[in-house]
């Protein structure tokens, strides 16, 4: 599927707009089919037009559009021309979706857990696709670069981001006048959020091995020869044995690294190894510069 995608090229209009489609359409199938149903608020602008939804005539899709209007006014000088653009596109297709997926599709009303669940699952997928193509999706992510860019430089993103969703939660917990609403809407964001994570890592995820031997030419031969990895060696010294060592530095994928790591231990079982991850790692077999 991912090489379908690239056919599109990055940075092309009709790629822009295919993942503008698509990936409204399943933040949208998220909100008409799932969260709005069980009355789950899923932080940022939908979970907000969902709560003044309730206590208004207005309908979801309506508020949607009307919420994020502001905020790319606000920002319109702070996004470049395309993300402004697709933006402004995503954010029409949203609430264009949200109606049209209203009329259509049952709704999946009455089951507040799958509903979280499932809703979690269509957001994280649509914010992701669209995250991969560098276009906002307006909501609490796009009013959290704007306060980072104005009055709130020093804050993190993930905090912003993290803060106006708690704010929109607590509001639709007293609209609803239900507690369980907090409980679903935190079920929703934090599986969107991991999807979110998983489409923005997934590519490039990788790890990090870090191995410190005083056998490092045997243990660098071993990578080199029988895993086809390439080596970074680094002379140490032990503080603990005072004797010298050598740091040896690779990087594997998720899928390579329990049979790296065996291969280490076999090399030298005295080394001593960690892993840390990495979610972007360009160079020989891994992406290209």
């Amino acid at each position: 599927m991912q090489k379908r995608l690239d056919r599109l090229g990055p940075g092309t209009l009709w790629g822009d707009l295919f993942f503008c489609l698509l990936g409204s359409a399943l933040v949208a199938l998220s909100v008409s089919m799932f969260t709005v149903p069980n009355d789950i608020a899923p932080g940022g602008v939908s979970g907000l037009a969902t709560a003044l939804a309730h206590i208004t005539p207005i309908r979801v899709s309506v508020w949607s559009l009307l919420l994020n209007l502001p905020l790319l006014l606000w920002g319109w000088r702070s996004l470049g021309a395309r993300s402004l653009l697709m933006t402004l596109t995503s954010t029409v297709l949203l609430s264009a979706f949200i109606e049209l997926f209203a009329w259509l599709l049952p709704a999946y009303g009455d089951k507040p857990l799958a509903g979280a669940v499932f809703g979690g699952l269509c957001c994280g997928l649509g914010v992701g696709l669209l995250f991969l193509r560098g276009i906002s999706t307006g909501g609490s992510d796009l009013l959290a670069l704007l306060l980072k860019r104005g009055p709130l430089p020093n804050v993190s993103s993930g905090a912003l981001v993290l803060g106006i969703d708690g704010l929109v939660v607590v509001f639709a917990v007293l609209v609803f006048g239900d507690i369980d609403v907090a409980l679903y809407s935190a079920i929703c964001i934090f599986i969107s959020s991991k999807v979110i994570d998983a489409l923005a890592q997934g590519v490039d995820y990788a790890k990090v091995i870090y191995v410190v031997t005083g056998r490092g030419e045997e243990v660098r031969r071993a990578l080199t020869e029988s895993m086809d990895r390439g080596t970074t060696v680094i002379p140490a010294f032990g503080g603990y044995t005072n004797e010298e060592k050598q740091v040896i530095i690779t990087v594997t994928r998720r899928s390579a690294l329990a049979q790296t790591l065996r291969l280490i231990r076999l090399t030298d079982p005295a080394a001593f190894t960690f892993v840390t991850d990495s979610t972007e790692v360009h160079g020989e077999g891994f992406k290209p510069d």
